[in-house]
């Protein structure tokens, strides 16, 4: 027990001498016990690759312990005090320290010193050409201007076909903030590798740096032209490149170049390519329409290209350019895999343009509706033409204002054999819509209730009970429409219980502490008389709640303003329907329907009013005071395009 006390202590002492002196005791004192001495040469093998395990730990300990302190000191600027273990370390170990040690140096203006520890590791590690950068950067420092210039001109001479060597001085250049260096180095670097290796990603992110936009998508257009990476490494790469630009000056300059390479180079198809990816993310769909038609007609294709940016373009509400396209794949006749498809999504393109537009001519309706019956009539009452027959009937129920024609039509889908259950379960959807404008309430429900039950955990059947949801709270049974639209918030689709969290939450908001919903139930009931096309009803009934406002500041009001809005814009009534959004922006600036209101007075002045400048002031606050609005991205874009930028 005393000999293992003794060599705790012995060992606490961290001191190598001492240890291997207790060792020469330790030894003795078996030495003089004959049995113990027999067994002398195994034990003190023994002890001796124990002790000079302990012995080696202490001294890493000691060195691991210098490391952590020097760092310490180097964070905190204390160069002086940092410098002293760095040298240590150093003379130990030169290249594990080299660059902290150089710059502790540097801090202290010891150029002198500095200049013999960086000779030295050249000595050390003459392939290396970093070494001359860090000299030539010493030499900066003692105003030996030309002797740095020689440095570094020095390592770019040396430049040989070694890639590694070559970034490894290129990014010494970077580190001492030489970048034109840098970019000098790839260069010669590239003449140097033959077109083994073109360091194009290298010199576009150190042109990005520079700001050199133009250069830096040069060389990454040069991964294509040496064929270094693939288009969708390349786009991806690309796409990184257009972050903190808002008035997307890098996707113009891009786009320019492009245009120019395509010119010079019209068989090279990645170019034209990769133009239609930027300007399918700039939204650009007439330029992705001339450059696909282009390709299409070069390369002799079936015009799938135009078919699937047509799809793009409907998701993105360029209808215009997805009829020309859908109208390109149609022009090329029956026999085309793309002819069927391409007419009904024409069609069907036509109805959303119409949907999504504020306000619309009879002509135009009528016209739509002749298209329908001439492509239902060339494709046919089947099941593959389904979905095409079953938007017509929502478009003569709620735009032709046919409600018999509609039903009819509905009913035929559910006789038509070969019709998918979901299908079946869409129609009768729809088919419970117009029995709810005829004001059959009691069927309407039963028809949601069968879908529901049909397709209970899909969203077909969640819309189902949001729609019976929302006739509970047409005709004022609020209790049960929360209860049912409480349940549809966990559902599946997103958008379903988004609409049924906003819905409950527009009841809960408008119920008064009393539990009085009066003003509630003439909202609901204005709005189903809304959905039922009985606008002037409606409008009577809206302005019966104004007595019941305590103040401006009633929770309905500006829902009240903004129904009525929109009733006197699908009447075309223009200036009444600004007016009342006028006065939403006015005083209730600050709630939630604020930015809608906004956003419509710029479409009407821009669309109806045709005044250019008023629409643009209307886009810019949307900008400006509602930066969070999901209207930012295209009131931006709207005012470019007014200002006469060229918009993506």
């Amino acid at each position: 027990m005393i000999i293992f006390i003794k060599i705790e202590r012995e060992l606490n002492k961290k001191n190598k001498a001492i240890i291997y002196s207790f060792f020469r005791n330790f030894t003795d004192i078996f030495m003089k016990n004959s049995i113990m001495y027999k067994t002398k040469n195994r034990i003190f093998k023994i002890i001796f690759i124990l002790l000079s395990l302990l012995a080696f730990t202490g001294i890493y300990a000691q060195s691991n312990s210098d490391d952590e302190l020097a760092a310490q000191y180097y964070q905190n600027k204390e160069f002086d005090k940092a410098v002293v273990l760095y040298e240590k370390m150093y003379s130990v170990n030169p290249l594990s320290v080299y660059s902290t040690y150089l710059n502790c140096l540097i801090e202290l203006k010891d150029y002198g010193r500095a200049e013999k520890v960086i000779r030295k590791q050249m000595k050390l590690n003459p392939q290396s050409l970093a070494y001359n950068v860090d000299l030539g950067y010493v030499f900066s420092f003692t105003r030996e201007k030309d002797k740095a210039k020689k440095e570094y001109e020095k390592a770019i001479k040396n430049i040989s076909q070694d890639k590694d060597i070559i970034i490894d001085l290129a990014n010494a250049f970077l580190n001492r903030k030489e970048i034109d260096y840098a970019i000098e180095t790839y260069l010669k670097g590239k003449a140097a590798m033959s077109g083994t290796y073109g360091f194009n990603y290298e010199l576009s992110e150190i042109y990005e740096r520079k700001g050199d936009f133009e250069k830096m998508y040069n060389e990454y257009l040069g991964l294509l032209e040496s064929n270094y990476g693939n288009q969708t490494v390349l786009q991806n790469a690309l796409q990184t490149t257009f972050d903190n630009d808002p008035e997307n000056k890098k996707q113009d300059i891009l786009k320019n170049i492009l245009l120019q390479k395509i010119q010079k180079n019209p068989d090279v198809l990645s170019y034209s390519e990769l133009l239609i990816w930027l300007v399918i993310q700039q939204k650009d769909f007439d330029q992705a329409y001339i450059q696909n038609k282009a390709i299409d007609r070069r390369m002799g294709e079936d015009g799938s290209r135009l078919y699937n940016l047509a799809r793009i373009c409907i998701s993105n509400n360029s209808y215009d350019v997805a009829a020309k396209c859908y109208q390109y794949v149609i022009d090329k006749g029956p026999r085309n895999a793309y002819y069927y498809n391409s007419k009904m999504e024409l069609i069907s393109s036509l109805y959303q343009k119409i949907s999504s537009q504020v306000s619309y001519t009879q002509d135009e309706l009528n016209d739509l509706n002749n298209k329908y019956i001439a492509t239902i009539n060339e494709l046919g009452k089947t099941a593959n033409a389904v979905e095409m027959i079953k938007e017509y009937a929502h478009y003569q129920a709620f735009y032709m204002k046919n409600i018999d024609i509609a039903d009819s039509i509905l009913n035929d889908i559910l006789d038509m054999p070969g019709v998918p259950l979901k299908t079946q379960c869409e129609a009768k959807l729809e088919l419970g819509d117009i029995l709810l404008i005829k004001g059959e309430v009691w069927e309407a429900t039963l028809l949601y209730s069968q879908v529901e039950k049909s397709l209970k955990e899909d969203p077909i059947g969640h819309m189902a009970k949001f729609k019976n949801a929302k006739l509970s709270y047409y005709i004022g049974e609020f209790g049960w429409a929360q209860q049912q639209l409480d349940v549809l918030k966990a559902a599946t689709s997103k958008l379903i219980a988004n609409d049924a969290m906003e819905l409950s939450m527009f009841i809960s908001d408008n119920t008064d502490p009393d539990s009085s919903t009066t003003a509630l139930a003439l909202y609901s009931k204005a709005d189903f008389l809304s959905f039922q096309n009985r606008d002037d009803e409606a409008l009577v009934v809206l302005d019966s709640i104004a007595p019941l406002y305590k103040d401006l500041l009633y929770s309905l009001y500006d829902d009240v303003l903004m129904k009525k809005a929109k009733i006197y814009i699908g009447r075309k009534q223009f200036e009444i329907a600004d007016s009342m959004l006028a006065t939403i922006v006015k005083d209730r600036g600050e709630d939630i329907l604020a930015d809608d209101a906004l956003y419509m007075r710029a479409e009407l002045y821009k669309n109806q009013f045709n005044n250019k400048q008023k629409a643009m002031e209307f886009y810019q606050e949307i900008i400006t005071k509602y930066p969070g609005s999901l209207y930012v991205v295209e009131a931006r874009r709207e005012f470019r395009r007014l200002r006469g930028d060229i918009v993506n």
